[in-house]
Order: structure tokens, then C-alpha cells, then sequence
């Protein structure tokens, strides 16, 4: 749900938030992750494919070659995770 103020979207308060919280960093984890291995072929853009991290992002996990599988988009989304969208 995106910060509101006086009934506008409060674009500040995102960006804040989304940098306090390193949102914005672990994005460029994953992306990086998806050019891997779209750069070895092993994905595509719209294959219903989702790079996945062994060890998450959110728990410590590395980009590396050796962390990152293709899994399909429902495995890879289908871990329980806590309000914040980190892994249980």
C-alpha cells in the first residue's frame, strides 16, 4: 500500500522508506541475478521462469553463480514469508 497524504500518493515518503529498508538494493541483487543467467541462457524474458537464491537475499545470501537456480515462478514463490516479504 503506498504512502498517502492528504489523499496523494506520497512519492518522499517511499523513497525513504524504500532506501531505509534496502528494498531498493536487494532489487538490484535479483536483477543482476536474472542477467546471469539469462547471459548463460538458461532463462528468457517471458519463460514463466524465476531466478531463485539457495541461500535468500534476506537471510545473508551472495549473487554467485553457485546461489542462484531456475525454478518456476509458482515453486519460487511459494515460501512462507513474514509481513515485510522476507523469509520465514
Amino acid at each position: 500500500m503506498p504512502f498517502m497524504k492528504n489523499g496523494k500518493r506520497d512519492y518522499e515518503r517511499e523513497k525513504q522508506w524504500d532506501h531505509k529498508n534496502g528494498r531498493i538494493k536487494d532489487r538490484a541483487e535479483r536483477n543482476k541475478a536474472r542477467a546471469m543467467l539469462e547471459k548463460e541462457g538458461k532463462v528468457r524474458k517471458g519463460d514463466g521462469k524465476d531466478v531463485d537464491h539457495k541461500k535468500p537475499i534476506s537471510k545473508g545470501g551472495k549473487t554467485t553463480r553457485s546461489n542462484l537456480r531456475v525454478q518456476s515462478a509458482s515453486a519460487n514463490r511459494s515460501y512462507r514469508r513474514n509481513k515485510d516479504g522476507s523469509m520465514k
